[in-house]
């Protein structure tokens, strides 16, 4: 998907958000966000929208605070805050459009524009809109080319050498013919860390350990939202990668 898309796509999961849960207690717990409440989400998310509409807007050159994004307690009476939900995501789909996919704002990482954020948003909202509706016992769906695009950047980000120098023990998990793959019909991922760093690829390989099934299931095995229910191989292995992802 391109800038655009992404852009579009940030209001659309909330505004599927804010209808699907319309009529969900806030106080509801969220078990893939332990701790939180289906209010504790929205408020995150919300602010989440709105700390990356100010970096963008103001073309931040370094972090701005982001206690309106951590700091999640709140009144969880009354009914989903959709509409306040809804306009914190225009207000980044905005801010990104009005500075375009290059505009240079401050980013973790090695990233340097606002790309990054159209992206990046697009998917912290669809997996958090997966926590809510799973939270309330719905079923979740989302488009191919979305749940195709969330997992491509859930593997580019997972690979980013910066997570061994925040927990040098992920580094466990490479070694000689270590790998995992994942498959839904005609489409699939390779994760290869066999080497001194993790990279990943586009296509089937012989894997250690091979996860298969839906594409949204895969997204949610992924973001261990969801347990793999048909892994090939090693599945112990496909276990101990998982405790070493931290990602999302």
């Amino acid at each position: 998907m391109d800038f655009d898309r992404h852009c579009a796509e940030i209001v659309t999961q909330a505004e599927l958000l804010a209808t699907e849960l319309a009529d969900a207690e806030l106080t509801t717990p969220v078990p893939s966000c332990p701790g939180w409440t289906l209010g504790a989400l929205v408020r995150h998310l919300g602010g989440g929208h709105r700390w990356a509409a100010e970096i963008v807007r103001t073309r931040a050159t370094a972090p701005v605070p982001d206690d309106q994004v951590r700091q999640v307690d709140g009144d969880d009476s009354g009914p989903l805050p959709g509409a306040w939900l809804v306009e914190g995501a225009s207000l980044l789909a905005s801010a990104l459009r009005e500075a375009g996919p290059d505009a240079e704002v401050w980013v973790p990482f090695h990233y340097r524009t606002a790309s990054f954020y159209a992206r990046r948003f697009t998917h912290e909202t669809l997996v958090h809109r997966a926590d809510a509706t799973l939270a309330a016992g719905l079923g979740f769906h989302a488009g191919p080319e979305v749940v195709l695009d969330a997992i491509d950047e859930w593997m580019e980000l997972e690979a980013l050498p910066e997570h061994f120098e925040f927990r040098p023990e992920k580094r466990e998990i490479l070694g000689d013919g270590r790998s995992v793959g994942f498959e839904a019909g005609e489409h699939a991922w390779f994760v290869d860390l066999g080497g001194s760093a993790v990279t990943w690829e586009r296509g089937r390989r012989g894997a250690a350990a091979t996860v298969r099934g839906a594409l949204t299931d895969l997204l949610l095995v992924l973001y261990q939202r969801k347990d793999a229910q048909d892994v090939v191989g090693d599945p112990a292995w496909f276990k101990s990668w998982q405790t070493h992802v931290r990602f999302g």
